[in-house]
């Protein structure tokens, strides 16, 4: 079954909605974003969670020594870096980690080749934003990875577009922030159970 991961989670309520729809992993963003959250608040939602939910911190640049704090005080289970951290840095950390590669063309696959003993996730570029664009990437791009290892795909995934982009690309996983979303930091139970069903239906049909 395809892994899912709601982003931006900023509140308890928000957490175990999406924990109780089915998500496997919530992440919880530390860097500049309209969706950032305090790690009191973090450790708060981690309490209050099923053990079998993933929690991941989500970093952009981070000091390393802070990063490890900050997970230990908020229990993290993941760490997902964004910005220019190197197979170096990852490797420090005791914790599974996910590094971000934001896909502008072709070439940003080249990238990937860096990384190794790490999830990938593919994610869409921005001159302006190092995540969080609520924009699709070209899916074709991915399916070039696709024949050397797995992956995560982010980057403008709605329920309308999910299904279709499971079926097409055959990621590992998904990750969805923005397109589950009331406003930015608030996610709509209903957009996520519709995002989690055409998940799931995709993964009836694709072998």
């Amino acid at each position: 079954m395809t892994w899912i991961k709601i982003c931006g989670i900023t509140n308890i309520e928000d957490s175990l909605n999406a924990a109780s729809l089915g998500a496997d992993a919530l992440g919880f963003i530390f860097a500049p974003s309209p969706r950032r959250v305090e790690p009191r608040i973090v450790r708060e939602i981690s309490r209050s969670l099923p053990t079998s939910i993933l929690t991941v911190g989500v970093f952009v640049n981070q000091d390393f020594s802070i990063a490890e704090e900050i997970a230990a005080s908020c229990g993290l289970t993941t760490l997902q870096f964004h910005g220019d951290e190197s197979q170096e840095y990852c490797r420090k950390f005791s914790l599974p980690v996910i590094r971000a590669v934001r896909i502008k063309n072709l070439k940003s696959l080249r990238d990937i080749g860096k990384y190794s003993g790490v999830s990938v996730l593919l994610d869409t570029y921005s001159p302006t934003q190092v995540g969080g664009t609520g924009n699709p990437f070209p899916w074709e791009i991915a399916l070039r990875l696709n024949e050397k290892r797995d992956f995560i795909l982010s980057g403008g995934l709605t329920p309308l577009n999910v299904g279709e982009a499971i079926r097409k690309v055959k990621p590992c996983g998904v990750d969805v922030s923005s397109g589950v979303e009331s406003f930015p930091g608030k996610k709509d139970p209903l957009k996520m159970m519709e995002f989690i069903k055409e998940v799931r239906k995709a993964d009836e049909t694709t072998g």
